[in-house]
């Protein structure tokens, strides 16, 4: 990954939120400020009936849950926005065939910025804070944490 900016948060999301929310997951996609392909596993995404092109909407980060089989697709939310309803439906949009149970997350580096985006996020989605990274948000539906 290119040094600095956003690059530092998505580090912080696969280092703290990966490793205690998707135990045992396997890193799929991470997009780089960069180059927004930075890393890609075209083939486990394939395998799990996703077929992305060059133009595809990726969020910032996606892990595949295996003992849970979720994919995990995280928004850092630094430069863009959170996941918004509008975001939510671009993104299950792109993953329509597949048969994974899907989570949404938006990550944010501190609760103050949360706060400038609580009323964009979309219901049935997950929030993380970096500054408390044991803890995560969840924006009502019956399951924590889990695909809908």
């Amino acid at each position: 990954m290119s040094p600095g900016g956003q690059n530092i948060f998505v580090e912080k999301i696969i280092n703290n939120f990966c490793t205690r929310f998707t135990p045992g997951g396997k890193l799929l996609y991470v997009g780089d400020t960069a180059d927004k392909w930075c890393y890609f596993d075209r083939e486990s995404l394939e395998v799990l009936g996703i077929t992305v092109n060059s133009h595809g909407k990726m969020p910032d980060v996606v892990v595949h849950h295996i003992q849970k089989n979720w994919l995990v697709l995280i928004e850092a939310v630094t430069s863009h926005g959170p996941v918004t309803p509008k975001r939510h439906n671009e993104l299950q949009e792109v993953l329509r065939n597949s048969q994974i149970g899907i989570v949404f997350v938006s990550a944010f580096l501190h609760r103050r910025d949360l706060a400038k985006y609580l009323s964009d996020i979309a219901w049935e989605t997950e929030v993380w804070i970096a500054e408390t990274p044991t803890h995560i948000i969840h924006f009502n539906g019956e399951r924590f944490l889990g695909p809908y």
